[in-house]
């Protein structure tokens, strides 16, 4: 889905579908942009885990604990670059 005019900003309707699932406070008919705050949109450390999870099942990536960072799940952006460079693999 295209979030904004730059190309980092790009990523798939999976992904934006996933976060949407645990951004309660981001309304349906709100874009999601790269830089919008993700705690400001809903996102608590259980949600954060889900996320998680839910990521590395579907991309089928190992993100790891040092990805369980402020930085990283700061914005739509910092996660979807998180994502783009995780190492492939098995999570569970």
């Amino acid at each position: 889905m295209v979030a904004g005019t730059d190309p980092v900003e790009v990523w798939d309707a999976e992904f934006e579908s996933l976060l949407r699932a645990n951004l309660r406070l981001l309304p349906a008919d709100e874009r999601l942009t790269a830089d919008a705050p993700l705690a400001d949109l809903g996102l608590d450390s259980v949600s954060t885990l889900e996320i998680l999870a839910a990521i590395e099942e579907r991309y089928g990536v190992e993100l790891g604990e040092e990805t369980l960072s402020d930085e990283v799940f700061a914005t739509a952006g910092a996660l979807w670059t998180a994502l783009r460079t995780a190492t492939p693999g098995s999570s569970r």
